[in-house]
């Protein structure tokens, strides 16, 4: 099999409309169904709701809490009009930031789940924010076991990167596969 990646200069936001039309592609000529997509305020799925009729599209939102304690930055209003399309969404703990970001903000070091995240950072936080998120996904029951995604994630806002992958539940990390690199920034923040 021979199949093309892209590569932005920089990442951000500037790539979020090229990464959904590469991902779409992909996504058709695979056959796949479900997105799996980074998304704190709703931007992001409102562009790509543009473009995917008949496509399940699962949005990852921040955990409540995440910059501000109690406050939750996907507004209500875009949450409301977001269901109404369809999206299904998901608020909850990081898998690779959870009891273990409290651990070090408390008490210092580095936790294993942080270690992962910075290990998988090489790559790019687009990418390790996709692989979080399908894990996240998979383990709510949001999207079938056993079946290719397409998984979007971004440095900051915005999307800057794609992946295929077949997701495995967080207790089984390790078996988790990425199978395809759709598109990224070659430059890392």
């Amino acid at each position: 099999m021979k199949y093309e990646v892209s590569y932005w200069t920089n990442p951000g936001p500037t790539n979020t409309v090229g990464t959904i039309t590469l991902a779409l592609q992909r996504a058709k000529q695979l056959k796949i169904k479900h997105f799996v997509v980074a998304s704190c305020r709703g931007n992001t799925v409102k562009e790509m709701l543009k473009f995917v009729p008949g496509r399940t599209v699962i949005m990852i939102t921040h955990q409540a809490g995440f910059h501000r304690p109690g406050v939750h930055e996907m507004p209500a209003q875009t949450a409301r009009l977001l269901k109404k399309k369809g999206v299904t969404i998901y608020t909850g703990t990081h898998f690779l930031g959870g009891v273990g970001r409290a651990i070090r903000t408390q008490f210092g070091g580095l936790e294993v789940d942080e270690l992962i995240a910075h290990t998988l950072r090489i790559l790019g936080q687009g990418v390790k924010v996709a692989i979080e998120i399908a894990i996240m996904a998979i383990d709510a029951g949001l999207i079938p076991y056993g079946k290719e995604i397409i998984a979007i994630g971004g440095t900051g806002k915005g999307a800057d990167t794609a992946i295929v992958c077949l997701p495995a539940h967080g207790k089984d990390l390790f078996s988790f596969e990425l199978r395809e690199i759709i598109c990224m920034p070659r430059r890392k923040l």
